[in-house]
């Protein structure tokens, strides 16, 4: 049996056997039928969950450890393999004790049926958990586009400049040689004698 399989009928095994489990925890175990004369009986059924309060817990914590093994690698889902193996055989016990020292009265066949078969769920997550103990770390991991990324660089836009690529002047340096005739200095003395003998001082 490849990994991919095991880890799969594994994940399977823990979610039925928690579901199994929780569902005859809560059917009736023990009905309880006082007779009155003249008025209708006075019925007090019991379910699992009344007879062992823990088995609802930890077919819940069964649960949730099966959703933790996805989330998890190596050998923390060794260790969610334990505490599932636990749980199931915790509710194994749970029912077996609860259902040994029980007055049945008049539940019928539900008040065997029911107990085995949260019984059952609780030895099906036992077997997933012991599968996920032994092999949970060559189990693979979690798709990695389902974990968190960091934020990803943003591209410059068209045309814009990098941060930190220095600007260039436009500032002509002040040594530099004359670009145009703008950049000469004016020598206003010599422009008005030209105005006075009727020259133009521009040419």
């Amino acid at each position: 049996m490849n990994h991919r399989r095991s880890y799969l009928l594994s994940l399977v095994a823990c979610l039925a056997g928690a579901g199994l489990a929780a569902y005859g925890a809560t059917r009736t175990w023990s009905l309880e039928v006082a007779h009155r004369p003249g008025m209708s009986d006075l019925r007090t059924p019991q379910t699992g969950a009344d007879v062992a309060p823990w088995l609802i817990g930890l077919a819940l914590v069964a649960l949730a450890g099966t959703g933790a093994l996805l989330a998890t690698h190596g050998w923390v889902r060794r260790t969610l393999g334990v505490l599932l193996t636990l749980a199931g055989l915790g509710i194994v016990i749970g029912a077996a004790l609860g259902r040994a020292g029980l007055d049945v009265g008049e539940a019928g066949a539900g008040a065997t049926f029911w107990p085995i078969a949260c019984a059952l769920g609780g030895a099906i997550i036992a077997v997933g958990g012991l599968t996920a103990a032994r092999q949970g770390h060559l189990w693979p991991r979690m798709s990695a586009r389902y974990e968190r990324k960091g934020p990803q660089p943003q591209s410059p836009a068209p045309g814009s400049r990098p941060a930190g690529t220095p600007v260039p002047s436009r500032t002509k340096p002040a040594d530099g040689p004359a670009d145009s005739l703008d950049d000469r200095p004016v020598d206003t003395r010599a422009a008005w004698d030209a105005l006075d003998r009727g020259d133009d001082p521009t040419s």
